[in-house]
C-alpha cells in the first residue's frame, strides 16, 4: 500500500468512528433531536475529514470546464442531502465512497504491478574493459560491435553474441519460463535475461535502441493507448450518461412538486438518490482493469499484447493463419534425398547444386552447401540470375544451370517428373537437360502438434496454413498437424492476396490471426485482424508490424493468450451486465420513492467494489 493509501485508510477509519459515534448518539440518546439543526456542524466534521479531497476535485473541474464526473456528483448529491437534513446519509455516502475509490486504487495498482514488473528488466548500465578494468556505462552510449562483459547475477543490457565464457542465462522475465537457457562462445543472447553463474563477454550487435529489452518495454508503456471498443463504449458512454442524470436529478426535484404543488423535500431526496446512483465509476473503472488483469496475466506467460482492442479481437478469432517455415518448422533444412539423373552422380549433383546456390543467402541454398561439405570456388560461376518465387540461372564452367522448382524447368522447357516425397525439391538442369533433384525437408518444432489441437480446443474454428513449398510437401505437414486447410506454393505477394481472401470469407464478428516470424510476414501481420509475431528469433520488422509478440517462439502460447482474451471479456461484459442493470433498477426506485440514500449507496460503491473484485480475477488467470 502507498503512503497516499495509507493516509486515506486512515482518514476512512478517523471518519468512520466518529461518523459511528454520531449514529449511536443520534437513535438512541438524542433519539428525540434527531433531526435538529445542531446535528449539521457534528456531522460535517467526519464528511470534510474524509471527503474534503472530492470536493476540492469538484470545484478543480468547475473552474476547468471539466463539470460532469463522478466528483460533482457526489459533491451535489451530499450538499443536497444536508440540505433535506439527512445529515447521516449525507456522510455515509461520502464515507463509503471513499472506501471504493480506495479499493479501486490498490485494485489499480495491484493491476499495474502484473506489468510494472517487466519494468524490472531495464539495465541501469552495461560494463565495458578500459585498460583492465570495468566502467559502468550508459547502455545507450554502447555502439555497436562493443564488447561489454556480463558478471554472475547481472542482466543482460543489450542484444548480442557469446564471445568468451559459458552461462545458464535466465530468461523468465521475457518468456515466463522458468528453465535456464546455456549460452556459449558463437550463441546469441538477447536483452533482459540475468546471467548465471560465471562471467560472459558479449559483442553487441544492435543498439540500445534497437534491443529485444527496449522494444519491450516501449510495447508496454503504449499497450494501455489503445483500448478496446468496449473501453471506447464506456468512455462515450460516461461523456453522455452523466450530464443526462444529473439534467434528469434537477428535473426530478422541481417538475414534480410544481406539478403536485409541494412536497419539496422528498422529491429533493429522490433526486440526491438519483444522483448518487448515477455515479458510473462502477464501469468506469473496471472496464479497464479487466482489460488491464488480461494483458498481465498473458505478460506473466511470455506473452506481450500491444493493446486492449488486440486482446478483445483475440476473444473473437475464429480463424488462425501459420506460416510454415520458422513457425511451425524448425526453419532449420536438411538435405534427405539426392536423385541424379542418367549421367550424374550424387556428388556431382550436389556439387552442381552447391555452386548454383553459392551466393544465395536462403537456408535451403545453405542446407545444400552444408550437405556438400567442401570449399567452393566460386569464380566457376557467372551470369548468376535469380528469378523470383522460381530459381536461379548461372553459368557453371560455361554451361547453363538452372536450378529451382519445377516451375521454373516448365519455364525453360525443361521435361522432368514431379518428386512426390514430402520436403522441399530444388530440380536441376543443365544445357537444357535434366540433370536430378534434391529434396530438402524441415522439421517440426517441439509441441507444434499439441498446440494446434489446443488451438482448436481454445474455440479457434480452423486453421489455415500458408507456405511457399510445394503442395505436396505442405499438405504432408499439414496431415501431421491436423490443419486441414493449406495454401501451398505461394510467391512472397500471394500471401498478403492469400489472406484478403480469407478475410472476405469470415463472418462479420468473427477476426482473423496470422502467425509469422519472417521480414517477408510484416506486410501480413499488418493486414490481418490480429497478428502474432515470434519474437525472440522473429525480425525486428515482424515484431514491429504484430499486435501481439511471443517472446520464446513457443506457439503453445497462442492457445493461453486465446483463453485469456475469452475469459476477460467474459469478466468485461459481465460486469457492464450487472452495474447497468443494479443502476437502472435503484434510478427508477429511486424516482418513486422507494430506494433510499442506503439503496443508493450500495448501487454506486457496492456495485463498484463486486465489480472491481470480478475484475481482479483476470489478474489470477494462469
Amino acid at each position: 500500500m502507498t503512503s497516499k493509501q495509507k493516509k486515506t485508510l486512515y482518514r476512512i477509519i478517523a471518519s468512520g468512528v466518529m461518523f459511528a459515534v454520531l449514529m449511536v448518539l443520534q437513535h438512541t440518546v438524542l433519539h428525540e433531536q434527531g433531526h435538529a439543526i445542531w446535528w449539521l456542524p457534528l456531522y460535517a466534521v467526519p464528511y470534510l475529514l474524509v471527503g474534503y479531497d472530492v470536493l476540492q476535485k469538484a470545484f478543480q473541474n468547475i473552474r476547468n470546464g471539466q463539470v460532469f464526473d463522478e466528483h460533482f456528483l457526489m459533491m451535489i448529491a451530499t450538499f443536497g442531502a444536508f440540505g433535506v437534513q439527512e445529515y447521516s446519509e449525507a456522510c455515509a455516502v461520502m464515507l463509503f465512497y471513499q472506501v471504493g475509490e480506495l479499493f479501486q486504487s490498490i485494485a489499480v495498482g495491484r493491476s499495474r504491478k502484473s506489468i510494472s514488473d517487466l519494468m524490472e528488466i531495464y539495465p541501469d548500465y552495461a560494463n565495458i574493459e578500459v585498460d583492465g578494468e570495468l566502467q559502468e556505462v550508459d547502455p545507450d552510449d554502447v555502439e555497436i560491435g562493443t564488447i561489454i562483459v556480463v558478471k554472475p547475477g547481472e542482466r543482460i543490457p543489450i542484444d548480442g553474441i557469446v564471445t568468451e565464457g559459458e552461462s545458464m542465462v535466465d530468461t523468465s522475465a521475457l518468456t515466463g519460463e522458468p528453465v535456464p537457457r546455456r549460452a556459449a562462445p558463437g550463441e546469441e543472447v538477447i536483452s533482459g535475461c540475468v546471467n548465471g553463474a560465471s562471467l560472459l563477454k558479449i559483442r553487441t550487435t544492435k543498439a540500445f535502441e534497437d534491443s529485444t529489452v527496449s522494444q519491450i518495454l516501449e510495447l508496454v508503456e503504449n499497450a494501455s493507448s489503445k483500448k478496446a471498443r468496449v473501453e471506447n463504449f464506456i468512455t462515450r458512454f460516461a461523456r453522455y450518461y452523466t450530464p443526462a442524470v444529473t439534467i434528469g436529478a434537477v428535473l426530478l426535484a422541481v417538475i414534480p412538486p410544481l406539478a403536485l404543488g409541494g412536497g419539496w423535500l422528498d422529491w429533493i431526496q429522490r433526486a440526491c438518490v438519483f444522483l448518487v446512483v448515477s455515479c458510473p465509476c462502477a464501469l468506469v473503472i473496471s472496464v479497464p482493469l479487466g482489460f488491464f488483469g488480461g494483458i498481465g496475466a498473458a505478460s506473466k506467460s511470455g506473452v506481450l499484447v500491444k493493446g486492449s482492442n488486440f486482446l478483445e479481437a483475440v476473444g473473437s478469432m475464429d480463424t488462425l493463419v501459420l506460416d510454415k517455415t520458422g513457425t511451425l518448422t524448425k526453419g532449420e533444412f536438411v538435405v534427405s534425398e539426392i536423385a541424379p539423373a542418367e549421367g550424374y552422380t550424387e556428388s556431382g549433383l550436389l556439387e552442381l547444386a552447391a555452386l548454383a546456390e553459392g551466393y544465395s543467402t536462403h537456408p535451403i541454398a545453405e542446407s545444400i552447401r552444408t550437405a556438400y561439405g567442401k570449399s567452393l570456388d566460386l569464380e566457376r560461376v557467372t551470369d548468376t540470375e535469380e528469378e523470383a518465387g522460381h530459381g536461379i540461372c548461372c553459368r557453371i564452367d560455361g554451361r547453363e544451370v538452372l536450378a529451382g522448382n519445377l516451375r521454373l524447368m516448365e519455364q525453360h522447357g525443361i521435361s522432368c517428373d514431379p518428386v512426390e516425397s514430402a520436403g522441399t525439391v530444388v530440380y536441376l538442369a543443365a544445357e537444357g537437360a535434366f540433370a536430378g533433384s534434391i529434396v530438402i525437408s524441415d522439421t517440426l518444432k517441439p509441441g507444434v502438434k499439441e498446440a494446434i489441437a489446443a488451438i482448436h480446443g481454445a474455440g479457434v474454428s480452423r486453421c489455415v496454413m500458408l507456405t511457399g513449398d510445394r503442395r505436396q510437401a505442405a499438405e504432408a505437414v499439414a496431415g501431421e498437424l491436423g490443419i486441414r486447410k493449406v495454401l501451398a506454393e505461394l510467391l512472397p505477394g500471394d500471401k498478403v492476396k492469400a489472406v484478403e481472401d480469407l478475410l472476405a470469407a469470415e463472418p462479420e464478428k468473427g477476426k482473423l490471426g496470422f502467425v509469422g516470424d519472417g521480414i517477408n510476414d510484416a506486410p501480413v501481420l499488418s493486414r490481418a485482424d490480429i497478428g502474432f509475431a515470434m519474437g525472440s528469433m522473429g525480425s525486428d520488422a515482424a515484431i514491429e508490424a504484430a499486435d501481439i509478440v511471443i517472446m520464446d517462439d513457443d506457439i503453445g502460447k497462442i492457445p493461453r493468450v486465446i483463453r485469456i482474451a475469452r475469459k476477460t471479456m467474459g469478466i468485461v461484459k459481465a460486469n457492464i451486465v450487472f452495474a447497468l442493470a443494479v443502476k437502472f433498477l435503484v434510478l427508477i426506485l429511486g424516482a418513486l420513492g422507494i430506494a433510499n440514500m442506503w439503496a443508493a449507496v450500495f448501487a454506486d460503491v457496492g456495485v463498484a467494489v463486486i465489480a472491481i473484485l470480478n475484475s481482479m480475477r483476470t489478474l489470477n488467470m494462469r
